[in-house]
């Protein structure tokens, strides 16, 4: 079976309800059982993760598979070296907190920028020369691939290359802690961790 045709096929499934119940997680396309480091696709229809398995995620690591609505989340960690943002820049982009996270997004054709709160992710709105000027000073953000992979900062000086899912997985952790208007102690103690997880994954 052709690439192509496996990818239609695993787009037919997820259409499909599953057949029965599973305990835990469960592939989104074929609903087989998945570990609790399974893979990811991001649906670019609605911008929502699905849960895969690692033999589906594979039918959707060509952007073009099944018309490409899914692509297969990355595993790529990678630390931006030097200052990510010039001193002020991170107030340019009128920013509340102190980590945001970046993405292009292939469908609106343009790099969007959220950052974490107690209400999940808030998406900011970028002006049009700001990731201009980050991705001059950053030559290795021109590879990041759209949709499924991030640049992750945290003021004034972090930043790293990420899958996208860690992004979210970050947002849940800080909106379950998340108190008062700065996050609480519980919170910045969640994004120490985070980020020491990151930075010992990240190569580079």
């Amino acid at each position: 079976m052709s690439g192509g045709a496996g990818a239609l096929d695993a787009l037919a499934r997820i259409r499909r309800p599953r057949a029965s119940p599973r305990p835990g997680a469960a592939c989104d396309l074929c609903a087989a059982e998945v570990a609790d480091d399974h893979p990811h696709l991001v649906d670019l229809d609605d911008r929502s993760l699905r849960c895969a398995c690692r033999a589906c995620a594979l039918l959707f690591t060509s952007a073009g598979a099944a018309g490409g609505r899914f692509r297969a989340v990355p595993h790529r960690y990678a630390r931006v070296g030097g200052p990510v943002l010039a001193p002020g820049q991170w107030d340019e982009l009128q920013l509340p907190v102190s980590v945001a996270f970046f993405f292009r997004n292939s469908r609106r054709d343009e790099v969007c920028a959220f950052y974490p709160g107690p209400a999940g992710a808030t998406e900011s709105l970028l002006p049009l020369d700001a990731w201009a000027g980050i991705e001059e000073a950053n030559p290795a953000l021109r590879d990041l691939a759209p949709d499924v992979e991030a640049l992750l900062v945290r003021a004034p000086d972090q930043g790293y290359i990420v899958p996208i899912d860690a992004c979210y997985e970050l947002v849940g952790r800080l909106r379950r802690t998340w108190k008062g208007f700065d996050g609480g102690a519980e919170a910045r103690a969640e994004l120490d961790a985070f980020f020491a997880q990151v930075g010992a994954r990240a190569r580079g």
